[in-house]
């Protein structure tokens, strides 16, 4: 599997349902096992992601969003335990895993993935050209 936005994500952009603004809003990052979840372009909501969660997921910080390039500051997910971790989902946190839009599937970074947690951090380096573009 390659990076890849979801499919419900990709729509919203062009009805504005649910809206989700990559710059105001609450956007997060969490680190996904992918022997639990497997990607499914069409899923819409965290929730179809958020059994394979390992950690706790990250608010990304520093967001800009020039000339249809997302780009954040590379998150740290602080003492990490669990199953081996190998591919990353953005979304739009309202509070509610049944409302959190999925935004993007992430599995090719620059580094940091795939990882096994030790209990450690856990510091994944986006890619120099922005996290995805549309």
């Amino acid at each position: 599997m390659a990076n890849a936005l979801f499919n419900p994500y990709k729509a919203s952009r062009l009805t504005e349902s649910p809206s989700v603004n990559m710059s105001s809003d609450t956007i997060k990052i969490a680190l996904i096992d992918t022997g639990t979840y497997s990607f499914n372009a069409n899923d819409q909501y965290y929730s179809a992601v958020s059994s394979a969660v390992v950690g706790t997921p990250v608010t990304l910080g520093s967001k800009t969003t020039t000339n249809g390039v997302f780009d954040a500051a590379d998150p740290t997910f602080s003492s990490v335990t669990g199953n081996s971790v190998e591919a990353l989902v953005i979304y739009k946190d309202t509070g509610n895993a049944a409302t959190s839009p999925l935004i993007a599937w992430i599995d090719t970074v620059s580094s940091g993935l795939p990882v096994t947690p030790n209990g450690g951090n856990i510091v994944v380096q986006f890619n120099a050209g922005g996290v995805f573009s549309i």
